[in-house]
């Protein structure tokens, strides 16, 4: 593990690439709906459950990680939180995932998942929550 000398981040590969120190938490959060930020902590509440997760803000979104980055919150609207799980294969059996597509020039599938209500972390949306940390370990 590499940790950047600037930010504390810890990385796979060294010197990797990011936004480091460009945004803060707090750049995501401030001016959103109650509810929104209700989903955002019901969903990260969620993932500690289940391990040990660590947040990353970065320049245009948040990032969850492990050993590895696992998930991304990709939009926080008004009534919503946009989630991205990056897998190795497509899972198109599912009710959770409005969008699948892969990464031009990679194999990786991001599994893109909108949420509107907690209820929407329900059993499967975890089962692939699990997959991920897994995957991310």
């Amino acid at each position: 593990m590499w940790t950047c000398p600037f930010c504390k981040q810890q990385f796979v590969d060294t010197n990797q690439a990011h936004s480091c120190n460009d945004k803060v938490l707090g750049d995501f959060l401030n001016k959103k709906s109650e509810h929104t930020l209700s989903l955002f902590w019901h969903f990260i509440s969620q993932y500690q459950l289940m391990g040990e997760i660590t947040i990353h803000p970065t320049q245009s979104m948040i990032a969850l990680a492990a050993k590895t980055r696992i998930a991304y919150i990709i939009r926080l609207g008004k009534d919503f939180v946009d989630v991205v799980f990056p897998f190795s294969e497509p899972y198109n059996d599912n009710l959770c995932f409005h969008k699948i597509a892969q990464v031009p020039g990679t194999s990786q599938y991001n599994h893109h998942l909108r949420i509107t209500h907690k209820e929407d972390v329900n059993a499967e949306v975890k089962k692939f929550m699990k997959m991920a940390l897994k995957e991310g370990k």
